[in-house]
């Protein structure tokens, strides 16, 4: 009897033994396990921050969104107007300017204005002298006036100049004859032409255009 129950209190031990050998191998993988879950919730926490850095980034969109749309901004930001044309390329000619031309007319290239107005000569007229067409002759022929220029794209054989007109005004003359208009003509028109066998066109060439 006392051996067995040597025996059974042995047993006995060994089983406590066991039991706590388990028990503290239980405990410390919990440890472990505590241990693991440690560094999670710690790297974790940094997920928590992956929200805020993504806020500017909503935070630009509602701004762009809010203006339009920043994209589309920034083409509208470099429109610039283009260069103004410089006031040195444009030629203002002189207040009282009449530019001659050559201009090409059913009779061939006649001297006229810069408008397409054909100039005549006056057959009673004299070079180098006063005009002689007065009154109502210049009524239906009025003299072609103001300071006389040549256009751009024409030279002429000859010389251009002024004289004292009727009441005064500077009456445009070319080689010494005083020139003028034909009232009512349109503009390349040689109506007048041989008109009294007194009016004549002032007769040029093709080759007097340069340009």
């Amino acid at each position: 009897m006392r051996r067995s129950g040597w025996a059974a209190a042995t047993g006995i031990g060994s089983l406590v033994l066991l039991l706590a050998a388990c028990g503290g191998s239980s405990g410390s993988t919990s440890a472990a396990g505590s241990g693991s879950s440690a560094p999670q919730v710690s790297s974790g926490s940094s997920g928590p921050a992956a929200p805020s850095s993504s806020a500017p980034s909503v935070s630009a969109a509602a701004t762009a969104s809010k203006n339009g749309g920043g994209s589309s901004a920034s083409p509208t930001a470099h429109h610039t107007a283009g260069p103004l044309p410089s006031s040195g390329s444009v030629t203002f000619l002189p207040s009282g300017t009449t530019v001659m031309v050559v201009q090409h007319s059913s009779v061939g290239y006649v001297l006229a204005e810069a408008n397409g107005q054909v100039v005549y000569t006056y057959g009673k007229d004299k070079k180098g002298g006063a005009p002689t067409c007065t009154g109502s002759c210049a009524v239906a022929w009025p003299p072609v006036t103001g300071t006389p220029k040549a256009g751009p794209a024409d030279t002429f054989p000859g010389q251009f100049g002024v004289v004292k007109g009727a009441g005064g005004v500077k009456q445009i003359t070319y080689d010494g004859m005083p020139l003028y208009t034909f009232k009512g003509a349109k503009p390349r028109s040689t109506a007048g032409n041989g008109l009294e066998g007194l009016w004549h066109v002032v007769q040029l060439s093709a080759s007097d255009i340069t340009g």
